[in-house]
């Protein structure tokens, strides 16, 4: 578990929001605390990657409240938003022409004017960001070259690169190897235990979810049906509810946590 504090960096209340027609998201209503991990957990279609967006504002519009930092979402200008929070979306396997180190420097657009050059203080939050991401070593490789693991590092590299305090994360191991898995959960959650880094992310793992988050949500079709801690969450007929579907769970050895393990299918009937 993180430690969690008193003060609030994302509060959601009564959000709903449509696209065209579809009601996508339902009075969703949960809080965000400084410095915590938070996991956003839920079956396909039940709203979580539309719920990122809208706290970054890809997507605008909706009804009720969502207050970053004490202040509505949408009294922030884009750069002044973007200086406290980083988006990571989804890997989907487009790459850009550039070098790791251009793109991450992108990063740093929250503090450029048009016409201004890069400063030193431009280059050293690179520089700091992709040491601390361990993508110093692609600096001058391009993207293109780089394996879905290593890109991913780099695309949070560039959120680091911010100074953003919050981190908003789509599935950020989905079509990861397992070891590029353990690389980009290390690195997780190194950025919100050393560094203080807010940490949201979408995931569709669960036992994941609950061995690096303080808090998980769950969402089921726009709806927010659980808000709690892991121990809480990894009961069956609590996973029962959220997903209608029936789970098999051991406890994992050395976390004292309950964790999902595969069913193994029923034998065929001769």
């Amino acid at each position: 578990m993180h430690p969690q504090h008193d003060k609030i960096v994302i509060r959601i209340r009564d959000f709903s929001f449509r696209l065209g027609k579809k009601q996508i998201l339902r009075d969703v209503s949960f809080d965000v605390r400084d410095g915590e991990y938070l996991s956003i957990v839920g079956p396909n279609g039940a709203g979580k990657t539309t719920l990122l967006r809208c706290l970054d504002r890809i997507w605008t519009g909706g009804s009720g409240r969502i207050e970053i930092c004490g202040r509505p979402l949408a009294d922030y200008s884009q750069k002044e938003l973007a200086r406290l929070i980083g988006y990571v979306p989804q890997a989907d396997g487009r790459v850009f022409p550039f070098t790791v180190e251009q793109f991450v420097l992108m990063g740093r657009y929250p503090y450029l004017s048009p016409f201004s050059a890069v400063s030193r203080e431009d280059r050293r939050a690179v520089a700091e960001a992709m040491e601390l991401t361990g993508t110093m070593e692609f600096a001058e490789r391009m993207l293109d070259t780089l394996s879905g693991g290593e890109r991913q590092k780099v695309f949070i590299a560039a959120a680091v690169a911010q100074g953003a305090r919050i981190l908003l994360l789509d599935e950020p191991t989905t079509f990861l190897d397992y070891r590029h898995q353990d690389e980009v959960r290390w690195l997780l959650t190194g950025l919100n235990r050393d560094s203080g880094v807010t940490v949201v992310a979408v995931t569709h793992d669960l036992s994941a979810a609950a061995l690096e988050s303080g808090r998980i949500v769950a969402l089921r079709e726009g709806s927010v049906v659980f808000c709690g801690e892991p121990s809480e969450i990894m009961q069956p007929d609590v996973l029962r509810r959220i997903y209608q579907s029936s789970f098999l769970l051991l406890d994992h050895p050395r976390a004292g946590l309950p964790v999902i393990v595969p069913c193994v299918p029923p034998e065929s009937k001769p």
